[in-house]
């Protein structure tokens, strides 16, 4: 299975830092670069992200981790990667989540109240529909179209990976998904999520590719601080915060064992502080690319 390591780069990256990020990545060799998506923030929207880096690039691949899709239309989001599939073959990694991870902005994405996870499932079927068929007729609880032609067409199909740790989103990115990104869980919860989702996919016909199970890291530059102990508190209290924040990158490595072994073969490594990514990048490459198949 092949092991790829990414860089993921959030809030503190500002739009006039991202070429110098893009080149650098793209000079490097690394495999890919993922935008969040941090409305309220400096960082630059997920698609429009994607959209410059591929275009400043020719092997690069990119990705959303993650992007929100229940407040969106379907039908726009399949448009708009149908039209960076086609600019970039091969090079879109798309990830959705069922909402943002920051409460100041999740009613930016409405949807009926209490529906957000039927929204969410109608919006993939929709979603994988338009972007599979030519003509598409669609009647949902929440979207009803007509004679849907999304072009331009692909020669392969798009691969829709998902995020999400409970339950309800195992059983989804089963259904729905083709691949799975998670975050702040525990080698050993991440072995229990991959079961739970080939289980999944297995009930409902599917299959989800063996190395299409990843994980988002981030590594501190050789201790945590007492703000990072307190994101990882303030979502995952029952956890030791060096467990989900690797202090170092030779913790990193010991983590990324542990997932390996778990079943883990995608990973998104992003910096646990403000610091400069010009170096990040350069350990990242020294670190982490010996380690890619």
């Amino acid at each position: 299975m092949k092991i790829r390591f990414g860089v993921g780069i959030g809030a503190e990256t500002s739009a006039d830092r991202l070429a110098a990020i893009v080149d650098h990545l793209e000079s490097s060799g690394v495999d890919s670069l993922w935008l969040s998506e941090l409305v309220y923030t400096e960082a630059t929207d997920p698609f429009v992200g994607m959209a410059y880096a591929l275009g400043r690039t020719t092997r690069l691949k990119v990705g959303t981790s993650v992007a929100i899709l229940p407040g969106r239309h379907p039908v726009l989001v399949a448009k708009q990667l149908a039209s960076l599939a086609a600019l970039a073959p091969k090079r879109v990694l798309p990830v959705f989540g069922l909402q943002s991870a920051i409460p100041a902005e999740r009613a930016i994405f409405a949807v009926p109240a209490g529906k957000r996870a039927a929204v969410f499932d109608e919006s993939l079927a929709l979603l994988r529909a338009v972007l599979a068929e030519p003509d598409v007729n669609f009647d949902g609880e929440f979207f009803t179209v007509r004679d849907v032609a999304v072009a331009p067409r692909l020669d392969r199909p798009l691969d829709i990976w998902l995020g999400g740790a409970a339950p309800a989103a195992f059983r989804r990115i089963g259904r729905f998904g083709d691949g799975w990104l998670g975050s702040f869980l525990t080698p050993e919860e991440a072995r229990h999520g991959r079961q739970e989702i080939e289980r999944a996919a297995e009930e409902a016909g599917r299959h989800i590719e063996a190395d299409h199970f990843g994980i988002s890291l981030a590594v501190a530059d050789g201790e945590l601080t007492d703000q990072m102990v307190d994101v990882v508190r303030g979502r995952r209290p029952d956890v030791d915060p060096a467990a989900l924040i690797a202090p170092d990158w030779p913790a990193l490595h010991r983590q990324l064992d542990a997932y390996l072994e778990a079943g883990l073969t995608k990973f998104v490594i992003r910096p646990a502080a403000t610091v400069p990514m010009e170096a990040f990048v350069e350990r990242f490459a020294a670190e982490l690319l010996p380690r890619e198949n």
